[in-house]
């Protein structure tokens, strides 16, 4: 490779030693055809004949010809097996006797490792939708997470009081997340880009008044994220009749593609597993998303005094395209108002 009449860089006839490419046979992009790194990688991607190391090195200690052997291998691999063909009849293999030997040898499970057994699951069609988008989020929106400690201490009081109404009114059992939801539908109603939308060109912000919105909801096989429109009109009782329903059709099945479409807002609890904070990733084309924490006793400093409360992490995620860290904060501090004095959502 080292011939003056061939031009070329250092770095082209280091790789093309490599990986065996005769640079005459390179189209040189340079100036008079000087061939460099980049013409070779083009070259190796179009006609450079693969082979398994193992393979490479047999050849290349019997001075076998290997760019010239027809694989049988993935896509035309050259495998040992077919350079063993090439091998004088007096040239023994400490391990391997016969074709039959030889394919055996070369085919290792996919579910063994050098460490141990592995099992490969094929991503679902539902995991493959929610990987997509999850990505897409990810990757077009800069986000920041403001993260909350919140006093339930009233918001648990407030449940004793109304769990035996509702459940005569609906035969529904009301949750910590129904009221955190009536809350924050509370709350979205007076923080207008929070509860918005940017256009796909990402030129407009689309505000509503008014909150569909979306619970996360863990299953076996993904994540779902079931929406109860306008949430504003609804009384704390409609609110849990209507979450257990969507929750419930969710985790059976048989919830219908369009009630998981149009949110403008979407809470994600995973308080029931102790998780203590997280910042959840946005429900695009939402501008934010709540995580819900769990509930823990912590010594906290109450008018002087320390004092033991049940307190939860809330972590609010925000598109930095539509939503202003000043507004996230400002949202942060209505909703931890109500969460502490919850007795006038009701009102």
């Amino acid at each position: 490779m080292a011939d003056d009449k061939l031009r070329a860089t250092p770095a082209a006839r280091k790789l093309a030693d490599d990986l065996g490419i005769n640079l005459y046979d390179v189209s040189g992009s340079g100036a008079n055809g000087r061939v460099h790194k980049e013409d070779v990688e083009t070259y190796k991607d179009t006609n450079v004949v693969r082979i398994s190391p193992l393979a490479k090195r047999i050849a290349q200690e019997h001075n076998i010809a290997w760019q010239e052997i027809q694989g049988t291998g993935h896509r035309g691999k050259i495998m040992k097996k077919d350079v063993l063909v090439f091998l004088p009849e007096n040239v023994e293999s400490d391990t391997i006797k016969s074709p039959a030997q030889i394919e055996k040898a070369e085919e290792v499970p996919d579910n063994v490792t050098p460490y141990g057994e592995i099992e490969r699951i094929p991503m679902t069609p539902m995991r493959k939708v929610i990987s997509q988008r999850m990505v897409e989020s990810y990757l077009t929106a800069p986000t920041f997470t403001l993260n909350y400690d919140v006093d339930m201490t009233e918001m648990l009081a407030l449940r004793k009081k109304v769990l035996d109404p509702i459940m005569e009114a609906t035969g529904k059992k009301v949750t910590v997340t129904d009221l955190l939801s009536l809350a924050v539908v509370k709350t979205l109603m007076k923080h207008p880009y929070l509860n918005s939308t940017l256009t796909e060109n990402g030129k407009t912000i689309i505000t509503h008044n008014y909150v569909n919105l979306s619970m996360a909801v863990g299953m076996d096989n993904g994540l779902m994220t079931p929406v109860v429109y306008n949430a504003e009109k609804m009384s704390l009782s409609e609110l849990v009749v209507a979450f257990k329903d969507v929750i419930g059709r969710t985790l059976e099945g048989k919830l219908a593609p369009s009630e998981l479409q149009n949110s403008t807002f979407t809470i994600s609890n995973l308080g029931m597993f102790g998780v203590q904070s997280f910042g959840p990733i946005i429900n695009q084309p939402n501008s934010a998303i709540l995580g819900v924490s769990s509930t823990v006793e912590k010594p906290v400093v109450v008018n002087g005094e320390i004092v033991i409360r049940p307190i939860m992490s809330l972590g609010l995620t925000i598109d930095h395209r539509v939503v202003d860290g000043m507004a996230g904060a400002k949202f942060m501090k209505d909703l931890k108002a109500l969460i502490e004095d919850p007795i006038s959502m009701l009102v």
